[in-house]
């Protein structure tokens, strides 16, 4: 009998803790969906006229609005916390979404941003402020642009164009946050930077699963 407990210590006690440690890990790695579906950015073009996508990319997004110079920290911010970490990563693209007209300033915040800083993930793209309200709507925040088309509030979306966030945030109301206030540095360094490595890690796992099965 006593040899069955040490047999039984030595072989399934750690079977049921692997069980339980991978079953919590799973759950873990699921970074909630609080808005299905949102709109794309077909809307919205670059300088030189070029259409981007959100479907099948990783994206963050800001709203910078007509006085992005003045509200540049948040780009900054958002460039060195999350673009710096995560643009070398395939698929993962950041869209500041602007209105005409704020090309120019567009033109001297990215020398700004270039100075130490690859860019070739870092897209603006522009469009009218009817279509930037209207995007901005369909993420389904329960905030809203203001009259110059300026959130303090980034996004993260996946692939499939879901708006990801969290649904246990004990500083939101009812726990969810749909997005990170870029102004500041502390909601994007000590959450959507965790937040951003928690849906890489869902769709790594995503991709070693369907492997398995082939």
């Amino acid at each position: 009998m006593k040899k069955f407990w040490v047999l039984f210590a030595l072989f399934i006690v750690p079977l049921i803790f692997y069980l339980l440690l991978t079953t919590g890990i799973n759950n873990f790695s699921k970074l909630p969906v609080v808005t299905p579906k949102i709109n794309d950015i077909s809307a919205f073009s670059t300088s030189d006229k070029k259409h981007l996508t959100l479907n099948g990319k990783i994206s963050v997004l800001c709203f910078l609005g007509d006085s992005l110079l003045e509200r540049k920290t948040n780009a900054l911010n958002l460039n060195e916390k999350i673009y710096k970490h995560f643009y070398q990563y395939k698929d993962f693209q950041m869209i500041a979404l602007l209105p005409f007209g704020a090309e120019p300033k567009t033109e001297q915040l990215k020398k700004e941003l270039g100075y130490t800083t690859n860019l070739e993930n870092w897209h603006f793209l522009f469009g009218r402020a009817v279509d930037l309200h209207t995007f901005y709507n369909s993420l389904q925040t329960q905030t809203n642009l203001d009259s110059l088309n300026y959130s303090p509030l980034s996004f993260i979306v996946d692939k499939n164009q879901n708006l990801r966030g969290r649904t246990d945030d004990k500083a939101s109301k009812n726990g969810l946050l749909y997005g990170y206030n870029a102004s500041i540095v502390s909601p994007i360094h000590q959450k959507m930077v965790d937040d951003i490595k928690v849906l890489l890690a869902e769709y790594r796992k995503s991709k070693k699963d369907l492997k398995s099965v082939n």
